[in-house]
């Protein structure tokens, strides 16, 4: 029986993308595995039993960074970039997923560059089949780094949002319509930029997920103060999936102006209940917003403002909800892992 295993080590870190990837990822796998598949989670101790008694579970241990015991696994795939937690050379095959090269488009400092490039190459090296969330992924790892030769593929991820038809409490309740954002807080989501979208409207603007920079936060809520709509404003924070759920159900719009993302699931969840989405066009989110989004060409109040109010405009002409819905549709969980299961499978 081949046994598969998916490395969850960077579920630990709750409200990422990376615990999103993981976790919808598992049950995916799980469900499409064939009979004669063995799933194995490489998971926290705190995690152990996660995904249910379908699937093995092997405890991560800090040590394994510096050795890593031989779990006479088929397939191990390393699902982030630069992790230190990988099997040892020549016993299994590796597969590892890189989810962006965000560092370069940040503009962060040459010697973090350096030093990120230098630990996602040395998992390259190691690997035997490199995959990417998006096309513009790969392009950046072709002219970054160095594929030698390597077996390589674009599976894209899934964006399927979890429902809760009947839950009516969000911990926030908008009082006016509102804007909705969602996001970890910090410099790349380019959250600031969306307060101006308020000046001459009456909309709340919800800004959800959770703080990973106190500053930047109160660099969006200076932006608010100086455009004057400080009031309508919220930044809640980390919030649970049924609030989530209501938020994307019940906006008006969905933004997403980031300046740096290797997929951007999100979009796909506001795109599944058939939402107008206002993107960036940097990095991978045309390739994924594709044509029945709306962009931001630029981040000057003025323009973004003609780009909000002629795309909600469009939006209320042509009423293209269910071909937003179906657009989504393609980017499912199941077919992620299937693409996936296909590059194990020929590994083993």
């Amino acid at each position: 029986m081949p046994r598969l295993l998916l490395d969850c080590e960077k579920m630990k870190y709750a409200n990422t993308g990376l615990y999103e990837f993981c976790k919808q990822l598992g049950y995916a796998l799980l469900k499409n595995k064939a009979a004669n598949e063995e799933m194995v989670f490489y998971m926290p101790k705190h995690l152990q039993g996660f995904f249910g008694e379908a699937g093995t579970y092997i405890r991560k241990n800090s040590l394994h960074k510096y050795w890593m015991p031989d779990f006479k696994t088929d397939v191990w795939h390393t699902t982030f970039q630069s992790t230190r937690y990988i099997p040892q050379a020549g016993k299994t095959p590796m597969v590892l997923t890189i989810h962006d090269l965000n560092c370069i488009h940040e503009k962060q400092a040459p010697a973090k560059v350096k030093a990120i490039l230098k630990s996602v190459q040395k998992n390259i090296d190691r690997a035997d089949h490199v995959v990417t969330i998006s096309q513009f992924v790969m392009n950046d790892v072709k002219t970054h780094l160095n594929l030698e030769n390597k077996a390589t593929s674009v599976v894209y991820n899934g964006g399927h949002l979890e429902a809760f038809p009947d839950f009516d409490a969000p911990a926030y309740r908008p009082a006016k319509p509102f804007l909705f954002s969602l996001g970890g807080v910090n410099a790349k989501k380019n959250f600031h930029v969306l307060p101006a979208l308020l000046v001459g409207n009456d909309y709340e603007l919800i800004i959800a997920g959770p703080i990973f920079d106190e500053q930047y936060k109160q660099q969006i809520w200076m932006k608010a103060q100086e455009h004057g709509v400080a009031d309508r404003v919220k930044i809640p924070g980390a919030i649970s999936y049924p609030d989530k759920y209501w938020y994307l159900r019940h906006c008006e719009g969905f933004l997403f102006p980031s300046i740096a993302e290797g997929f951007g699931i999100p979009v796909i969840e506001a795109m599944t209940m058939g939402k107008p989405c206002f993107l960036s066009t940097k990095t991978s989110l045309p390739e994924v917003g594709g044509p029945l989004s709306y962009y931001f060409q630029d981040f000057e109040p003025d323009n973004m403002q003609e780009v909000f109010r002629n795309g909600m405009l469009d939006y209320q002409q042509k009423h293209p909800a269910d071909a937003i819905k179906a657009y989504a549709a393609r980017f499912s969980y199941d077919n992620m892992a299937k693409g996936y299961l296909e590059i194990y499978r020929s590994l083993y």
